[in-house]
């Protein structure tokens, strides 16, 4: 399957589901850098209130999500950038934001490009996830995955199995509408430590993996 049929066969959330347990890495010209997806949050564009398109908003900024389902779309809020991969047909500004990899490539490397944090701190997080990739800047924003060095693995036979995905609501939206900041829309490995919001106490044997 390819990344344009990936990303447009079904449900924004369905996608995001599945991204769960695939391989993520980025070649940063010297090497190969990433891990396993462990956590995910879908947008559901024009209607969701917590996305960048809610109400048809569309500006230079939000762009790759108006493009076809594949398309990379790099966002910043301050000096931190967060890796999003548009969903649905071209102009659905529909997407999914990848939140944490379980890091298993280019470790020595992403540990030196987070200024030697390691452990769960590598990669927790979405903005750790792109500084481990040594990621300043939204150069890749509006290309395809497949013109780009990131590579999201869709072969089920390099997927890891978590022995659990949990439906949660998302991270850090705006309470102020209660319906969309309380949907089920971010997905995770029931026990990962590297889950951002992952409590020591719950964490898993295996790290949540079958």
């Amino acid at each position: 399957m390819n990344y344009a049929e990936y990303f447009t066969n079904r449900p924004t959330d369905k996608i995001t589901r599945d991204l769960i347990g695939r391989p993520l890495t980025f070649n940063n010209g010297t090497e190969k850098l990433g891990g396993y997806i462990v956590e995910a949050e879908a947008y559901i564009g024009k209607l969701d209130r917590a996305a960048h398109s809610y109400g048809g908003r569309r500006s230079p900024s939000n762009e790759g999500l108006y493009r076809t389902g594949g398309t990379i779309y790099i966002y910043a809020q301050r000096q931190y950038f967060f890796f999003d991969v548009a969903c649905q047909e071209e102009n659905e500004p529909q997407g999914v934001l990848i939140r944490a990899i379980d890091p298993a490539w280019g470790i020595d490397t992403m540990v030196k490009n987070r200024n030697g944090k390691s452990g769960v701190l590598l990669t927790n997080g979405p903005a750790k996830m792109m500084q481990a990739f040594g990621i300043h800047d939204k150069n890749w924003n509006l290309h395809f995955l497949s013109d780009s060095p990131f590579i999201i693995d869709l072969d089920d036979n390099h997927k890891r199995i978590a022995q659990e995905i949990i439906a949660d609501k998302r991270v850090g939206i705006n309470q102020s509408d209660p319906v969309w900041a309380n949907k089920k829309l971010r997905f995770y490995v029931a026990g990962n430590p590297y889950v951002s919001d992952m409590k020591k106490r719950d964490c898993a044997y295996s790290n949540g993996w079958a």
